[in-house]
This record gives structure tokens, C-alpha cells and sequence, in this order.
């Protein structure tokens, strides 16, 4: 469904280019759960960027769907993410004067234009899909922290991605909230959503089909 071949990219510094990914390649199934784990700096949430195709690499190819989409013009790329992929970040990225259905509408949301009926049907549903039924009207300030969470994988899901791509989604979590949105993620791959979750917590990972570890760029193993 997805591949990387031969992933390479580095970043600007004084000294000169500071590489960061060297040489990597992997592939999701359809329908797989995929952890990418590694310290910090390890080059994880580098790889994930460049799998979404929110950052191009220097080097290598990522196909979707057996198309090399590494350079696809932007319009082209921005459809792709709009229709196949969704990502969730460590930060919510929620607008606090919205309520967690506005929210989660906001990739319908052109201009003054109102949303679709059929886009609120399904974002009603979303946000009943991740335990937030009866929480559709609040704002931001009166959900938790885990809840707000919630409300960013709704808002990732409302689009029907093929892919979800998760960026420490527990990093700003409690253990036990953390647990249960790692729990979330699970029961939306048993419904056929492929993930790939990128996390420094071994335990987080230990729920996925597999593991790949990063290493100073590269990777350690996959089990």
C-alpha cells in the first residue's frame, strides 16, 4: 500500500548539512499498524513527515498505491492528502473558539461557504466514533486534554483517509489517557484503517502489528 525506498534527508546547519535519515526503506500493508519508535532525534517524526509527504526527501522514492508520489507537483500532493492520508500530531492543533464539531468539520470548511450536510452527518458520527457523543458542542477550554486528542482524530477520520498517520499522539498524555487513545487507534485498525503511529514509548508500540526502531537515521530492526 505504501513504500519507502531508499530514504535519505538531510538539514541546513552552520556546519554544513546534518543528515538525518539515511538510507530508508519500509512498506505498510493495507489494513497494518505500523510503530515507528527511536529516541529523540532518531530521525522518527522526520520519516513519518516524508511518508505523509508533508516534507520531501533529498534521496529515495515513496510510492502509494505503486505510484512514486516523492514528486508529484504540490496541487497534486495536496489532493493526495485531502482524499488518502490524515495525520494527527502530539499538539492538537485545535482552534479554541470552535466547538469540537466545527473542529472536526474544518477540512470542509471553504470561506463563509456552511459545511455540507453530509460532512456534519459524518463528523457527528466521528466524534461519536471516538467517545465524544454528547460533547459535540464544547468548546476546546472545557474538554481534556485526552478528549481534545480525541476531537484531532475525529477531525483525521471525518475525511474517510486510507491512512492515518499519528505523530506522538500520547506525547502530551497522561499514561492512562495515553493508553486509551493508543486503545482508540487499535479498534479503528480492526475496522480496516491502516496506521502508522510514531511514539518513543515501547509499551505504546508493543500494540502494533510491527516495530521499526530507529537508530541515529536508520533502521535498528523490524519485528
Amino acid at each position: 500500500m505504501l513504500e519507502a525506498r531508499n530514504i535519505a534527508k538531510s538539514y541546513a546547519s552552520a556546519e554544513g548539512p546534518a543528515p538525518v535519515l539515511h538510507d530508508v526503506s519500509l512498506t505498510l500493508e493495507q489494513g497494518e499498524f505500523l510503530a515507528v519508535v527511536g529516541r529523540s532525534g532518531s530521525g522518527k517524526s522526520t520519516l513519518l513527515n516524508i511518508l505523509c509527504t508533508l516534507l520531501a526527501p533529498d534521496q529515495g522514492q515513496v510510492l502509494y498505491a505503486g505510484r512514486d508520489v516523492t514528486r508529484l507537483p504540490e496541487a497534486e500532493l495536496a489532493a493526495l492528502r485531502r482524499r488518502d492520508f490524515a495525520v494527527v500530531f502530539q499538539m492538537h492543533h485545535l482552534l479554541p473558539y470552535l466547538t469540537a464539531l466545527e473542529n472536526v468539520l474544518l477540512p470542509f470548511m471553504t470561506g463563509l461557504a456552511p459545511a455540507p450536510r453530509d460532512a456534519v452527518e459524518r463528523a457527528r458520527r466521528c466524534l461519536d466514533r471516538v467517545g465524544l457523543a454528547g460533547k459535540h458542542r464544547r468548546l476546546p477550554g472545557r474538554l481534556s486534554g485526552g478528549e481534545q486528542q480525541r476531537v484531532a482524530i475525529a477531525r483525521a477520520l471525518v475525511k474517510e483517509a486510507a491512512i492515518l498517520f499519528a505523530d506522538e499522539p500520547t506525547g502530551s498524555l497522561d499514561p492512562a489517557t495515553g493508553r486509551e487513545i493508543v486503545g482508540l487507534l487499535q479498534d479503528l485498525n480492526a475496522d480496516g484503517l491502516s496506521v502508522v503511529m510514531v511514539t518513543h514509548d515501547l509499551g505504546y508500540a508493543s500494540c502494533a502489528h510491527r516495530v521499526l526502531r530507529m537508530e541515529n537515521g536508520a533502521p535498528a530492526c523490524a519485528a
